[in-house]
């Protein structure tokens, strides 16, 4: 139980770091980008704007996903981080749609190469968000949450857009420099790869999160460990059935094992109590149903 509350003590304290960290870029880049006439800068700073409501989305999530479990849910709220991860990605669609808009009507207006504050502002996005993409990545794996983890590629994405913002705001302020005045374009052109790429993660984070909340459960090469365990218990014979279904952090295992036809029915139960109390000990597994067999040399 302690070992819980700290992981959600964890994972909320770094939701709050990337809503914190998101407010400041976005109001950052917001000004900077405007000041500076780049619609690369600006395009990123919404993108660090979304990231606010998706840190705050993976807060809320992680707050209903700590829950424990009760009458209407008697397999625990950890899909609520899987829900709040999906919630995420449906964001990031829309802003690289608009992203993409705004950089696209760009190339049908005369427009001006951005100023140099803009290279400083970018460069100093890239340097936070790598940072809080090392951290949350680390502490997602640690603590197996889907919702950290896409949070995590959040702030990734924020570092790749931010590149590719740099490389367009350079070009711009080089061609404005040098006379080439296609150049200038550059800057439109990295908001539209900004777009691109905001949407192509969004679309692969979604997909993953949305496929962990149907119910799928894990392929046989994933249940080894969880196998090798049971097998372990003294009294199981055989494993006739596993099936080990992700519910966000945790794993909830639907199991069948065969056991001596001849001991007594409270040696059974006593076998299949062990067997749920080495997996709970022993893996990310939060509950066990176990159905036991008599054994049968012959099947």
């Amino acid at each position: 139980m302690k070992e819980q509350k700290d992981r959600f003590k964890e994972a909320e304290f770094a939701a709050m770091v990337g809503v914190v960290g998101n407010i400041v870029l976005a109001l950052l880049k917001g000004i900077v980008g405007v000041t500076s006439n780049s619609r690369a800068l600006v395009a990123d700073a919404v993108h660090s704007a979304s990231d606010i409501a998706g840190s705050f989305a993976v807060y809320i999530g992680l707050r209903a996903a700590k829950q424990p479990p009760d009458e209407d849910h008697p397999y625990g709220h950890g899909k609520a981080e899987s829900i709040a991860a999906i919630i995420v990605a449906v964001l990031l669609f829309l802003v690289g749609i608009e992203i993409g808009k705004s950089s696209i009507e760009a190339f049908f207006h005369e427009i001006e190469a951005p100023k140099m504050p803009a290279i400083y502002a970018v460069v100093f996005s890239i340097i936070v968000k790598e940072w809080m993409f090392r951290y949350k990545y680390n502490l997602g794996k640690r603590i197996n949450s889907d919702a950290i983890i896409v949070n995590a590629y959040e702030h990734r994405s924020d570092v790749f857009s931010s590149i590719a913002a740099l490389i367009g705001i350079a070009g711009a302020i080089i061609g404005d420099y040098l006379g080439l005045e296609w150049l200038v374009y550059a800057d439109p052109v990295a908001g539209l790869v900004v777009a691109l790429m905001i949407l192509r993660i969004a679309w692969k984070l979604g997909s993953e999160s949305i496929h962990n909340t149907l119910d799928h459960v894990l392929h046989d090469e994933d249940t080894e460990d969880l196998r090798e365990i049971v097998l372990t218990v003294d009294g199981v014979k055989k494993i006739d059935g596993l099936l080990a279904r992700e519910h966000g952090h945790y794993v909830i295992v639907d199991l069948k094992i065969s056991v001596d036809p001849y001991i007594t029915v409270e040696e059974g139960h006593r076998i299949g109590k062990n067997v749920k109390e080495q997996l709970i000990q022993h893996a990310h597994v939060q509950d066990v149903f176990i159905h036991v067999n008599p054994y049968n040399e012959d099947e």
